[in-house]
């Protein structure tokens, strides 16, 4: 669904056919005298005074021209429950053959300001749709007029648009089929994010082994599709571009499992692998949609995970980035490997603020968290509180997991510096994090293993259902939070 929004502060005499209003005792909604006769404001008041709403979204028809849609707020409703509110009002009127909708702003403006900004956000973030592929689509176009006295709800369209435009991109990458979207291929997708500004450099194979990335290379060398690995650097505060933030994502843009192959059975869900660059990209457009005034610095490791007469095999040993060698015994723990490579890189290069990955990395975090929250590892006392406060703010929450070096001895080789699975079995996602954090030398650091959060087959609150983007929103609100 195609939403478009126009803001007005002066109320014309265009007649209206729907309406939406907020229904809480006391509204004053008087100023609908210039669309309603008294006799029709008096209905509506008494509809809003009387009715008892077991439901948050009614509707009726007030005559026939004109129909009413009432959304029940409850009090001290939060900004994310309002957004809630939105994305359950997209639902109420996706399939009603409504064009044209406005919304009466002014009787929420004393009590919060802010409040159509965060309504509108729910029900855009809502409305996405994946449909390229079909071959019949319905296009449905939905123009609300929102009516309001404050500048506020225009300033914010712009942040929250940004915000939107960034999670339906990392949507929109995560639900490509994997025989579109390979590596050169979102590569090529990526270098279009410089017409925002963003600084988008590409490492291709010839170079990654001129700079020693074996650990990554070793993943894809079983693929006919070449390897990458992208940065992409926005650059808002141009005084100082010391200690940018960093983020670094894991993007496997199909997993096979390799020569340790994975069952038959929802191999399909494996184009989802390359969850964690998706939102690392979604998140460095959102900041330079909005010219957000800080330095920030996307890294994406780019494979396709395949077997192959050149594929690598369990019992490989390979020397990482950093000098550290790999012993590989299983094909399918590939997404550390990427990350491996990927982190140390980013440190090396741009010795940043800190460095917080994503990935979904492992299915034992879904066993652990199920999908509710996203696992979160760190090195770093204060960047996992901050973490944790922006993700309850925007509800893609983060339960932080324990790193003790004790674990570490589960991870080491006999015959390398460090192996790539636990053999012993348990702690799959602590082991997996111990893992990364050997390639992190004394940057704060912050692991999310997002396996149970990238993707939904179910709609619930703000995603449709499928690719959710989780991720771009919390680091927004990280960066808003501390950071600008």
């Amino acid at each position: 669904m195609i939403i478009n929004i126009n803001y007005n502060k002066a109320i014309s005499n265009k007649l209206i056919s729907n309406y939406a209003l907020f229904s809480r005792e006391n509204y004053n909604i008087n100023f609908l005298k210039n669309y309603f006769s008294d006799l029709e404001i008096t209905s509506i008041k008494e509809i809003i005074k009387n009715i008892n709403l077991k439901k948050n979204i009614i509707s009726f028809n007030l005559n026939s021209k004109k129909k009413i849609f009432l959304i029940n707020i409850k009090k001290n409703i939060n900004n994310y429950e309002i957004e809630n509110l939105g994305a359950e009002f997209c639902e109420f009127i996706k399939d009603l053959s409504i064009q044209n909708l406005f919304i009466g702003a002014q009787t929420l403006e004393k009590e919060n300001k802010n409040f159509i900004s965060y309504f509108l956000h729910g029900l855009k973030l809502r409305s996405y749709e994946f449909n390229i592929y079909k071959s019949t689509k319905e296009k449905k176009i939905l123009n609300l007029t929102v009516f309001s006295k404050s500048n506020v709800s225009k300033q914010n369209e712009i942040k929250f648009k940004s915000i939107e435009l960034g999670t339906n991109f990392a949507r929109d990458l995560v639900s490509e089929p994997p025989n579109v979207l390979y590596p050169k291929e979102y590569v090529n997708r990526l270098l279009k994010l410089k017409r925002f500004g963003v600084k988008v450099t590409v490492y291709n194979e010839s170079k990654l082994k001129k700079l020693g990335m074996n650990s990554l290379l070793g993943v894809g060398q079983g693929s006919a599709k070449e390897s990458f690995l992208v940065t992409l650097e926005w650059y808002g505060n141009k005084k100082n571009k010391k200690s940018p933030l960093s983020f670094v994502g894991k993007g496997v843009c199909f997993d096979t499992g390799g020569i340790s192959l994975k069952p038959a059975k929802f191999m399909e869900e494996m184009k989802y692998d390359m969850a964690g660059s998706a939102v690392v990209s979604g998140l460095i457009q959102s900041l330079a949609i909005r010219k957000a005034k800080v330095n920030a610095i996307g890294v994406v490791g780019l494979v396709e995970n395949m077997p192959g007469g050149n594929a690598q095999r369990p019992g490989d040993i390979v020397k990482a980035f950093n000098g550290k060698t790999i012993e590989v015994l299983n094909t399918d723990a590939e997404g550390r490997l990427v990350l491996a490579d990927a982190l140390s890189f980013t440190e090396k290069k741009f010795k940043p603020k800190f460095i917080i990955d994503l990935a979904t990395l492992t299915g034992a975090i879904i066993v652990a968290l199920g999908e509710e929250y996203a696992g979160l590892f760190s090195n770093n006392d204060e960047l996992s509180k901050k973490l944790s406060d922006s993700g309850e703010k925007v509800n893609e929450k983060v339960w932080r997991l324990p790193l003790h070096k004790n674990y570490d001895k589960l991870m080491n080789s006999n015959i390398a510096d460090i192996q790539n699975i636990n053999y012993s079995g348990g702690a799959g996602s602590i082991t997996a994090a111990q893992f990364l954090q050997r390639f992190i030398e004394k940057t704060p650091w912050a692991h999310l293993d997002i396996a149970g959060m990238a993707f939904s087959k179910k709609a619930a609150n703000l995603n449709p259902g499928g690719a959710t983007g989780f991720g771009v929103r919390l680091l927004n609100q990280l960066i808003e939070d501390h950071y600008e």
